[in-house]
């Protein structure tokens, strides 16, 4: 395997990055394993040099999963597989922020960028950040240009972006650091097609100067019922989750779902549902909901639910009946509850989940008050005893995060992790389901180099340029660029989901950073 190098980077304990020296190398790969797949592998997140590997329940990503990669690593020169021939023409006004900033780095007028634009044939070779963002390469080396050395907070829908050798069409509104040089009507995410994402692995994409409008993209819009639970007040919105939609990574397609599922699950068995109902995730509080028939509910996690001022017994089912208002307090510890309905909600999946992805806007609505959730009345077994809660932090309260060091922790120095790990990382209001962002002694490196788009798994410790970490939670978006530092413990997500602003997190690693080193097969 001379001329052809791989590192294997760990991520926890089923997911590593096996990172290689080029997109061709990358995508070769790719095609590789797709053509003679590994026992046990779930999942492959392609990317610019790296494949983010998931594995199975029960399946080490170890240097066992290592070696069988290595063992289908393609000849040195090997080209990836010709892909999708299709081709499709997307209309463009060239009237980008950044287009001056673009001509310049190239060295070229703002018209000759636009010819060249329009002259090269692009195709995407992998999908990622967001549902139906793509990204697409060419063979002009001069549109190899840096991100923006501080990403905008708000990027329209529409808007075609360049970085790092890279084409990009936002297909929502979105924070982003690319280069913008102008804009398209054509949604490239639409619930209405299928697939619905327009670009996918392999496309070929041309570009033609014509004036545009960006255009949001679909949703599939709910039926609103006469009866069922109705939802009277709510201090944040409510959604939809479930055990999410893992497997959509080909059209840029995160899991999403329950951000504590051990709460969700439990709130689904005590009222004898299967595991995977969508549930309503409650944040904070209150909440004020009447039922508008008899039903069975129960609720988990943070809050406490009352009827008429009765307290219900927390995590057990409780019967109401028509006209009954159930109130759900703001709860004193943790964030989030979990609010199941015996025989389910009736709602309408996306991708096969019910799962709402705030970043992604992809699921249902978020519930807001006036909503009407109707019965599924779908089968149902006995309802189960009230399981035990585990205790959940508060404002102030310290919360220690084990983590798997990577894959990007040797992107720091050694001073650098160790400061990472023994500070106190205070939890800021500006948390979401996307990610928790922290504030603290900043983390930096001794450069500035740009990390080409990788993977990203839940509970990815991202280091952007400012140093204050972000902890990705079920919405983050399914690629990024900025070095991961660590990853959460999967069994610590939980927990992570319900850490509230104000608390302080500590990070703690049972083993120092080191790539997995491949064990040949026997």
């Amino acid at each position: 395997m001379a001329g052809v190098t791989m590192r294997f980077l760990p991520i926890g304990p089923r997911t590593l990055l096996a990172e290689l020296d080029d997109l061709d190398q990358t995508l070769a790969l790719f095609d590789a394993l797709l053509a003679d797949p590994v026992p046990g592998v779930a999942e492959i997140v392609p990317a610019a040099r790296t494949l983010m590997i998931r594995t199975a329940p029960g399946v080490a990503a170890d240097a066992r999963l290592a070696g069988a990669i290595l063992a289908r690593q393609p000849a040195p020169g090997t080209q990836p597989n010709a892909r999708a021939s299709e081709t499709v023409e997307l209309p463009v006004t060239y009237d980008g922020e950044d287009l001056a900033d673009v001509a310049a780095h190239m060295g070229l007028t703002e018209a000759e960028v636009i010819a060249a634009h329009q002259e090269t044939i692009w195709q995407v070779a992998f999908c990622g950040f967001a549902p139906g963002f793509a990204y697409m390469t060419c063979d002009d080396p001069r549109f190899d240009l840096p991100r923006r050395p501080a990403p905008r907070t708000r990027i329209p829908a529409g808007s075609v972006a360049l970085a790092g050798r890279f084409c990009g069409v936002y297909p929502q509104e979105t924070p982003g650091g690319w280069q913008l040089i102008g804009r398209t009507e054509v949604p490239m995410w639409d619930l209405s097609r299928d697939p619905p994402a327009l670009l996918r692995p392999g496309v070929r994409c041309r570009f033609v100067a014509r004036r545009a409008e960006v255009h949001a993209s679909a949703t599939i819009p709910q039926p609103q019922p006469e009866q069922g639970l109705r939802l009277l007040s709510t201090a944040f919105p409510i959604v939809f989750q479930d055990e999410g939609r893992p497997g959509q990574g080909g059209q840029g397609v995160s899991a999403s779902g329950a951000l504590d599922m051990g709460a969700a699950r439990r709130a689904n068995r005590a009222v004898g549902n299967p595991s995977d109902t969508p549930v309503l995730e409650i944040t904070l509080g209150p909440v004020r909901l009447r039922a508008d028939q008899p039903m069975t509910l129960a609720l988990t996690g943070a809050s406490q639910a009352s009827i008429a001022g009765h307290a219900v017994p927390h995590g057990a089912a409780f019967a109401v009946d028509a006209g009954d208002e159930i109130t759900i307090a703001p709860p004193g510890a943790g964030m989030r509850s979990y609010l199941a309905l015996r025989g389910g909600f009736r709602v309408a999946p996306v991708l096969g989940s019910a799962a709402t992805d705030t970043l992604a806007h992809v699921g249902p609505e978020p519930v807001v008050a006036g909503t009407v959730l109707a019965v599924a009345n779908h089968s149902a077994v006995a309802a189960a005893a009230a399981e035990a809660e585990p205790a959940l932090p508060k404002p102030g309260d310290l919360v220690e995060l084990p983590v798997t060091l990577g894959p990007r922790a040797d992107w720091f120095t050694p001073d650098m992790v160790r400061h990472f790990l023994t500070q106190e990382w205070l939890v800021t209001p500006q948390s979401s389901r996307v990610g928790i962002r922290l504030q603290g002694d900043a983390v930096t490196r001794e450069d500035a180099v740009e990390l080409p788009s990788e993977g990203t798994e839940t509970g990815a410790i991202q280091i952007p340029h400012s140093g204050q970490p972000v902890l990705f939670l079920a919405d983050h978006p399914l690629t990024g660029g900025y070095p991961v530092i660590a990853t959460l413990r999967p069994e610590a997500l939980d927990l992570a989901g319900q850490i509230p602003p104000g608390a302080r997190i500590r990070f703690t690693a049972s083993a120092d950073f080191a790539p997995i080193t491949p064990e040949r097969p026997a």
